[in-house]
């Protein structure tokens, strides 16, 4: 394609992993097993945290929903991925662009937030445990999932408008498989930019706060955890805490050292390996790390496997 047709063009060019075709069918490949084994594992928890009347306390209804901002995510950037590279074309249109712009934004902004509403769960069961049912009932729980959407749609509203207000004078092509919003702002004009910067240092300071939240929440949990007599009490706790811990911490360190390091012309294999690392890892990662750490959720889940019956019981969540 013409430099000339690339800069009037309506859509982008992604540029994805590689030009030799044998690769790209291999990224393919690559990417359509992680999808699909992501989509299997993450619609069981939604299933069973639905059905199975010993899941249905706040912790296992904020990890459905964990599950489908899970499910959403991936699919936002993977599937138009897959099929670039097989067809060998990396065009995305413009109304496709500004879907994925909107979409990655609201739903890495809301699975900030849930992870964030996850700790807070946490720290009331385990330095709570006798008000629990009272400071996590069923109206909190709701409101604070509602909170989690809405605080997802707001930013995808920010992000899309600051990044389509610019206007793209430099060639379409973008170093990435997907509608990236800082090569995006390599494409345009004079300072156009500066709402997209604005948008993001309001929405990073919130992250930050969003962080401290975490960090206060889990000094909390391990000094109470670290009190407690009973080893298998102490094991208990940890095994419900270190999990959502983890998922945490990878998520934040990927996050921000994506949105931190410049975008480049040329990405290196390491640039493009830490995108992935941000956009395909934890969602693939969260239905492992919560179902092999909890044995409630690996009962369930080989219920479901060797079609056990689930049987439904109402309890003070059950109408979440």
């Amino acid at each position: 394609m013409a430099m000339a047709n690339i800069t009037t063009m309506s859509g982008f060019l992604l540029m994805g992993f590689s030009d030799i075709r044998e690769l790209q069918i291999l990224h393919a490949l690559l990417f359509l097993a992680v999808y699909l084994l992501t989509l299997a594992s993450n619609l069981m928890i939604i299933i069973i945290t639905t059905v199975d009347q010993h899941l249905q306390a706040p912790m296992y209804y904020f990890l459905k929903h964990l599950s489908l901002l899970d499910v959403s995510f991936i699919s936002v950037t993977v599937p138009q991925s897959i099929d670039n590279s097989l067809m060998d074309n990396g065009y995305i249109s413009q109304g496709q662009c500004v879907l994925q712009v909107f979409f990655f934004s609201f739903l890495a902004c809301s699975e900030l937030a849930i992870l964030t509403v996850m700790s807070y769960d946490r720290y009331a069961a385990i330095c709570f445990p006798l008000h629990y049912e009272v400071i996590m009932d069923s109206s909190k729980c709701q409101w604070a999932v509602r909170a989690v959407w809405l605080s997802g749609s707001i930013s995808g509203i920010l992000y899309t408008s600051a990044t389509f207000s610019m206007t793209f004078c430099k060639a379409k092509i973008i170093h990435h498989f997907f509608c990236d919003i800082p090569q995006l702002l390599k494409l345009s004009c004079s300072n156009d930019y500066l709402a997209v910067i604005g948008v993001a240092a309001f929405m990073s300071m919130l992250a930050f706060i969003c962080f401290i939240s975490i960090i206060l929440s889990y000094i909390h949990i391990f000094s109470t955890v670290l009190r407690i007599t009973s080893a298998e009490g102490r094991s208990k706790a940890f095994s419900t805490s270190l999990p959502h811990l983890f998922v945490v911490s990878f998520y934040l360190s990927m996050s921000v050292f994506e949105f931190l390091k410049p975008a480049s012309d040329s990405p290196t294999a390491f640039d493009l390996m830490i995108s992935i690392f941000y956009t395909v890892i934890p969602p693939s990662l969260n239905p492992i790390i919560y179902s092999l750490r909890n044995e409630a959720m690996k009962e369930a889940f080989r219920k479901l496997l060797l079609g056990g019956q689930f049987t439904k019981k109402k309890s003070y969540l059950s109408c979440c």
